[in-house]
């Protein structure tokens, strides 16, 4: 594990319950996200369902509302802390530790793949290593939402819900994430760009991407 994903595991294990405590009462997202979220999920659906991952679900909030959502949802955090708050709000659901880099996951299993602000502490360039393990366990035709602060630059920060982190935030330019989506096999099929709200810094950004059809599947009967 690089020292940048150790400390921010480190971060994210020490602020897991008040994180989960301060966020518990709040709603999973805002109308416009929330409008791209039930996109995703109908997308998946009229696809034929399947499984998808919440990749990097922290205490669960956005796995709960993808299972409300008619997804079979199961959660992939890189914080243990994050996995246990899960496991104790959402029992009835499975969350695991892991990495986004190397998930244990087979090739082309997933029907949908949600990365909710889980790319933020990842530079930039580093992206399309992520983007190629997502493009790999996404069945053909499966579906990827990402999540992002859209703009350019890093942000330091060293204290957050009560605590001393270890944490780099990053904005990404959209039209620079959907041409690395697009070169890892995941091409764009819809993007939201809204305005920072009264709590918000920098403009939100989500991209809903497609995996392509396997070209060699052999054709339906009619």
């Amino acid at each position: 594990m690089t020292t940048r994903l150790h400390a921010t595991r480190t971060s994210y294990d020490t602020v897991a319950a008040d994180y989960a405590e301060l966020f518990k009462d709040l709603p999973v997202a805002k109308p416009l996200d929330m409008a791209m979220l039930a996109v995703f999920a109908e997308r998946v659906r009229a696809g034929g369902g399947g499984a998808v991952a919440d990749l990097g679900c922290g205490p669960g909030r956005v796995t709960v509302h993808l299972e409300r959502l008619g997804l079979d949802a199961f959660g992939i955090d890189l914080s243990p802390g994050m996995v246990a708050v899960a496991r104790r709000a959402h029992p009835h659901l499975r969350f695991e530790a892991g990495t986004m880099t190397g998930l244990d996951i087979p090739d082309g299993t997933l029907a949908g793949a949600l990365v909710w602000y889980s790319t933020v502490h990842t530079p930039i360039d580093e992206l399309p290593v992520m983007f190629a393990e997502f493009h790999r366990v996404l069945a053909p035709g499966g579906h990827l939402l990402i999540a992002f602060k859209a703009g350019d630059g890093q942000v330091r920060l060293e204290h957050a819900y009560g605590h001393d982190v270890d944490l780099d935030v990053h904005r990404f330019p959209p039209e620079r994430v959907a041409g690395l989506l697009r070169a890892a096999g995941l091409p764009e099929v819809a993007r939201l760009v809204r305005e920072a709200d009264d709590r918000e810094k920098t403009p939100q950004a989500f991209i809903l991407a497609r995996r392509a059809e396997d070209p060699l599947a052999p054709a339906t009967a009619p």
